[in-house]
């Protein structure tokens, strides 16, 4: 509005000194006796049309001019009426950021909560497999005194007394079977609440990338993350030579042998020969094969995987022969545990049956439970198989070979073997 005034302001000025000079020139040019009044009309009238054109074309300049300050006007109420939403979206996407790490917080206190509970549970579990054991040792008792006593009829307390310990022993086993239950629902719910979480904090992530990429003409922020530790397993257990060597872990453990370590079994009609034996659960599991590093190659021969390979008290495969050695003596449960770099753990247990060597160890499963997808198919014969035996190959793909030795029927995973 200045810059228009002061055309308007300099426009008479301009005008009146090309007037003053156009008179001059008249002046000079015509003396007075030659001027004529209707000649000085006609050059006023000229000035004057020179003039209405003049100003004709300052209105259209600021009218013009006046059209541009009025689109000047309307780009800034849009802009602010722009900054105003983006401010209200900043407030909402805050709001919301907060109530989500308060649905976080919550989720992992009932996380604990239920990690807790899960963990009760396995006490539990355990007294009442020791309970279990010793009224099995009880039963096994009276079944014999009743076997010795078939031709003599037995007491009516003898009686009594047998009936009530099997209908206790029943009742435990249903007992178990329900705690058994119970703690696989704790297991999924876990599950479900770290699914629960993973979601959240990937919500909060894409929330903090908003913010980010709005406020990106100020600054920047760089982030860096930390990855878990390299776990490995640094075992100092000893070797312990037995006299009358048991046929497992678990007879070792029901003898009074309660901690983790490399021992001497000898299976029936077998050779002695050393195994580690683990103990949790309250009992003792025989250890097939144990992973730690990955410093151990698993890419073995038939031999290697048939006689065992690697060092009890670091990684190593036990081997088939004395894997079916011990698994031909009665049932047994296999039992696979996984742990990641993040230490989350997950287990699944079998019952199993593992034939001969005439058979290529030939093993069948059946799921009983856990927290691992079953991925392993159920009542099939999987044949044993490595890189020079291959007895597997499935569509011309030959698993050993393709996998250097993972993917073979009971190589890498295959971790502890209870006996019952």
């Amino acid at each position: 509005m200045k810059i228009i005034l002061l055309f308007l302001f300099i426009a008479p000025l301009a005008l009146s000194a090309t007037a003053e000079k156009d008179f001059s020139l008249l002046d000079s040019a015509a003396s007075p006796e030659t001027k004529s009044r209707f000649a000085m009309l006609d050059d006023v009238r000229i000035l004057a049309n020179g003039l209405l054109q003049l100003g004709h074309g300052l209105k259209d300049f600021v009218h013009k001019t006046k059209g541009q300050m009025n689109d000047i006007l309307q780009k800034l109420y849009i802009f602010d009426r722009s900054f105003y939403e983006l401010s209200l979206q900043t407030s909402e996407i805050k709001e919301e950021e907060e109530q989500l790490r308060q649905t976080t917080a919550r989720l992992q206190i009932n996380n604990e909560e239920i990690k807790n509970l899960s963990q009760e549970m396995n006490l539990k579990i355990e007294d009442l497999i020791q309970n279990k054991i010793q009224l099995q040792e009880k039963v096994w008792g009276l079944e014999d005194k009743v076997t010795k006593l078939a031709i003599i009829q037995p007491t009516v307390q003898e009686t009594n007394e047998i009936s009530s310990l099997k209908a206790f022993v029943e009742q435990q086993d249903n007992h178990i079977k329900q705690l058994h239950k119970i703690v696989e629902d704790q297991h999924a719910q876990l599950d479900k609440q770290h699914d629960q979480i993973m979601e959240l904090e990937d919500k909060l992530n894409h929330i903090e990338l908003q913010e980010l990429a709005e406020n990106s003409f100020t600054e920047e922020h760089a982030e860096s993350s930390e990855g878990s530790p390299f776990l490995v397993h640094n075992s100092t257990a000893v070797t312990h030579k037995l006299e009358g060597a048991a046929p497992d872990c678990t007879a070792l453990y029901n003898s009074g042998t309660l901690s983790s370590g490399v021992y001497t079994i000898k299976p029936n009609n077998s050779e002695a020969f050393d195994v580690y034996c683990e103990t949790k659960f309250g009992t003792s599991w025989t250890v097939i094969q144990n992973r730690v590093d990955g410093s151990l190659d698993f890419n073995q021969t038939w031999d290697a995987y048939t006689n065992g390979f690697g060092d009890l008290n670091e990684e190593f495969w036990l081997g088939l022969n004395k894997t079916y050695s011990i698994t031909k003596q009665g049932d047994y449960i296999l039992r696979i545990e996984l742990r990641d770099w993040k230490d989350n753990r997950r287990y699944i247990d079998y019952a199993f049956t593992l034939g001969g060597p005439e058979t290529d160890y030939v093993l069948q499963l059946s799921r009983i439970s856990g927290s691992i997808p079953n991925a392993l198919p159920e009542q099939t014969e999987l044949r044993f198989s490595t890189v020079d035996h291959d007895v597997a190959i499935i569509n011309d793909l030959n698993c050993p070979q393709n996998y250097l030795g993972m993917e073979d029927k009971l190589t890498p995973g295959y971790i502890l073997m209870p006996s019952q």
